[in-house]
């Protein structure tokens, strides 16, 4: 493995978050985008074919040493990992609203839910998924909100991009079996 493979993967193993690209072009100071980008190249290729129990992903606007998917519930079952806090179902709904139809303001989330989001904002503004974006062009200019770099991450997204398609989604909820 090349010097800078190696610094890139003491990196990324030492943060909790994703680093974007050019953080960790700044780790040194010889290296070049193309270089950075072949030592992660280099870092993949190692994870994935030395039978390793993590893998480098690119989530939420950088790079991050994650737990291969296989592995996962085994250690949350021994409570091994630090696992984020839930989402009601309400929170859930009015992500995926915002998620989907970003930007957005807050009357018309209430319209398409049919109840008052004021305190699920709220929720959802702290836990840093989501932020105001700008304001709207109607009556009183009214906050516009969207996603944030820490929602991809969240759902392990690049990009919102790889969000489900309507048409998969619709899919996906005829499948599931409806409790009697």
């Amino acid at each position: 493995m090349t010097p800078l493979a190696k610094l890139l993967e003491a990196a990324l193993f030492a943060s909790a978050r994703p680093i974007p690209t050019d953080d960790l072009l700044g780790l040194d100071a010889d290296a070049s985008p193309a270089g950075v980008a072949a030592a992660l190249d280099e870092l993949r290729e190692q994870y994935d074919t030395g039978g390793h129990g993590v893998e480098l992903m690119q989530v939420g606007g950088g790079w991050q040493i994650l737990t291969r998917p296989e592995y996962t519930e085994a250690i949350e079952r021994a409570q091994l990992a630090a696992r984020p806090q839930r989402l009601s179902g309400a929170a859930l709904e009015a992500l995926a609203i915002i998620a989907y139809r970003q930007p957005i303001g807050r009357a018309e989330i209430e319209e398409i839910r049919g109840v008052g989001a004021g305190a699920i904002l709220k929720s959802l503004q702290e836990r840093g998924l989501i932020d105001v974006v700008g304001r709207g062009e109607g009556v009183g200019r009214p906050l516009l909100y969207g996603t944030t770099p820490l929602f991809l991450e969240y759902f392990a997204l690049r990009h919102l991009d790889e969000l489900p398609r309507a048409d998969e989604l619709a899919v996906a909820l005829r499948q599931v079996p409806q409790a009697s």
